[in-house]
């Protein structure tokens, strides 16, 4: 079992978020792109390896978000046409998601077995994110989601603040 951190930075230009271990070494680090279309985000390993992109959808009538690992689509968050509150679908192979993902306290498992748990911090400056890895060979698409729904949240957040 290993534990992770997301945690991301209050005040940058474009989006930064720093991934640590429980000995607050930097295992981590995403880039968003700033003012760029389509928005994308790099997830990059401690050795400045990228092992995953996210990639918003801009032709799209609903948003979708995909993120890429070594080259392939692994994981699709869709967002469903609802009058009353957003609604949005993850698709990713032998992965379920189960919880409440909107407000970051869920779980992950892999073919109906717990492989990761996720809850938000809500005494830290800016968003930090626990992750719990019950399955190390999951590491990089564990985090690469957990970073993808905060995406989707962030990209809900802002719609519907322009839109008020």
């Amino acid at each position: 079992m290993k534990k992770l951190y997301i945690k991301q930075k209050v005040f940058s230009i474009g989006e930064k978020f720093t991934v640590v271990d429980e000995d607050q070494r930097l295992r981590y680090s995403v880039k968003g792109s700033f003012m760029k279309i389509p928005k994308t985000f790099s997830v990059e390993n401690e050795q400045g390896r990228e092992v995953s992109k996210i990639t918003k959808k801009t032709i799209s009538l609903l948003p979708k978000f995909f993120v890429e690992i070594d080259g392939k689509d692994q994981i699709e968050i869709s967002k469903h046409l609802s009058f009353l509150k957003a609604k949005y679908s993850i698709d990713a192979e032998d992965l379920s998601v189960d919880g409440n993902w909107w407000d970051m306290d869920f779980e992950v498992s892999q073919k109906g077995r717990k492989v990761a748990e996720i809850n938000k911090r809500w005494i830290s400056w800016g968003d930090t994110y626990e992750i719990t890895i019950l399955n190390d060979a999951l590491e990089e698409l564990i985090v690469s989601l957990v970073i993808a729904i905060d995406c989707v949240k962030e990209d809900e957040a802002a719609a519907s603040s322009s839109s008020s």
